[in-house]
C-alpha cells in the first residue's frame, strides 16, 4: 500500500513561484530575524539543519553567521527548493520530509524550524527525527515571527491543507519534547515572536 501524499506539499508546490513576492519579503524576513540573532546564539562552524526551508529567504543569512560551518536546508516541497537553489546560496538544499525520515545521524548543532513546525502532520514522528539528527547537547529551536494564536488564526483562515495547521500548546511541548529525548530549555510566546528552544540531552531510546 502506497502511503497517501501529503496534500501540503501540493499546497507548497503551488505558491512557490510567488512565495517571494506575494508574502513576507526576504529582506524583512533577514532584518527581523538579524535583531533577535542573540536569542538564536549561532556560532561560526556550527553545522545548522533549516527545516522547511522554503525558498531559502533565511538560508543565506544562517550561512553567514555560522561560517566556516555548513547549513543543510530541507523542505518537502520540491519547487520550493529548486527556487532555493536557483539563488546560488552557499548551502546544501535537499528535497526531504522530517516526518518520515531522519536526516543524518547525530550530525547536526542546531535544528531550526522557521515558520515550518505548524505543517509537520505527524509532530511525534518529525520531532523523533530531529531528535536523531543532532549532536547529544544539540539544540532545536521552533521560530515563529509572531505569536501562536496569531499563526493559528492565520491558519484556519487560510484553510484548505492547512487549516489545522497549529502549533501546540504550552502544556503540550514537554511529553513531545521528551518522547524524541529532548528538554524544554526555554519558550517565548508573545504577540511579536514564538521561540522555542529545547536541546537534544539523549537518543530516544538511550
Amino acid at each position: 500500500m502506497h502511503a497517501v501524499r501529503d496534500p501540503r506539499i501540493d499546497f507548497f508546490e503551488n505558491l512557490a513561484k510567488h512565495w517571494d513576492r506575494d508574502g513576507q519579503s526576504p529582506d524583512e524576513t533577514v532584518e527581523r530575524v538579524g535583531q533577535l540573532a542573540d536569542l538564536l546564539s549561532l556560532v561560526p562552524g556550527q553545522t545548522i539543519l533549516e527545516v522547511g526551508c522554503g525558498t531559502g529567504q533565511l538560508t543565506g543569512w544562517l550561512a553567514e553567521q555560522v561560517a566556516p560551518g555548513r547549513v543543510v536546508a530541507i523542505d518537502f516541497a520540491p519547487a520550493m527548493v529548486a527556487q532555493a537553489q536557483a539563488k546560488g546560496i552557499p548551502a546544501e538544499f535537499r528535497i526531504a520530509d522530517v516526518c518520515q525520515e531522519a536526516p543524518g545521524l547525530r550530525c547536526y548543532d542546531l535544528a531550526l524550524c522557521f515558520h515550518s513546525f505548524p505543517h509537520f502532520r505527524d509532530r511525534h514522528a518529525a520531532l523523533l527525527n530531529l531528535g536523531r539528527a543532532l549532536k547529544p547537547g544539540g539544540r532545536l529551536l521552533v521560530m515563529h515571527l509572531c505569536g501562536s494564536a496569531a499563526i493559528n488564526a492565520f491558519h484556519t483562515g487560510v484553510g484548505g491543507a492547512v487549516a489545522g495547521d497549529h502549533l501546540p500548546d504550552a502544556a503540550e511541548w514537554p511529553p513531545l519534547l521528551d518522547a524524541a529525548g529532548l528538554k524544554l530549555v526555554s519558550l517565548t510566546d508573545r504577540d511579536d515572536l514564538f521561540l522555542m528552544e529545547a536541546v537534544m540531552e539523549s537518543g530516544p531510546g538511550d
